[in-house]
Formats: C-alpha cells, structure tokens, sequence
C-alpha cells in the first residue's frame, strides 16, 4: 500500500500534474485543496503520510498552513512547493516546520527524489 500524500495548492493544474506524477510513482493521493485553510481543515480526516503544500495561496498561505498543521500534529512531513524559492520564503517554511522544499517549475525526478527522503523511503 502505497504512502497517502495530502497535495495543498491554488492551481488546479498544479494539483493535477502533482496527482499524476505521485499516483505513477505509487503513492495514494488521499486529498486535494486549493489553500491552507482547507489544508488545515482537512487534514485530520485525510491523515497524509506527507503533504506537499505551496506557500503563495489566497485565504491561508502555506507557511501558516505548516504551522497550524503541525500543532494539530507535531510530527506532520510537509513538503513546500513554490515558484519564489527566495531565501527568507525558504527560510520561513523550514523554521515554520516544513522538512524540505522544492521549487516551481517542479522537476519530476527532483520531487520523488525529495519525497523519498522525507518519507525515509
């Protein structure tokens, strides 16, 4: 049984290329949102092994996700996407809790590669 991965990020073909690309590698896409204030909502019915989650989203972005994700669970893997892979955003995410981080355009290798890792795979 694969591992199940929560993808968070306003851009539905985002989402989509995500869900594709994680599906053929094996692992269960256990839900989908579009902003981290769904993310937060949804995760303690989706129960992820990792999520991936984008920082730039409308109503809740992913760095205050990441932090209201890990006070429900301290032991979440979060993994950020974004196209600003800018020093403080990246800084922000990890001292926010995310393990890792991957820039947009998301390499496909790069993103399985980095899943792994965080998965401990």
């Amino acid at each position: 049984m694969g591992k199940r991965i929560m993808i968070v990020d306003d851009a539905a073909v985002m989402r989509l290329m995500l869900k594709q690309l994680l599906t053929k590698s094996g692992y269960e896409i256990c839900a989908e949102v579009a902003n981290g204030a769904e993310a937060v909502a949804m995760y303690p019915q989706a129960k992820p092994d990792l999520v991936t989650m984008d920082i730039t989203m409308p109503d809740m972005d992913g760095i205050t996700a990441v932090q209201q994700i890990l006070k429900l669970d301290p032991s979440a893997k979060i993994v950020m996407c974004s196209a600003v892979g800018t020093v403080e955003k990246v800084k922000s995410a990890i001292l926010a809790g995310a393990k890792n981080f991957l820039v947009k355009p998301l390499q496909a290798d790069k993103v399985i590669a980095t899943i792994q890792q965080v998965l401990g795979e």
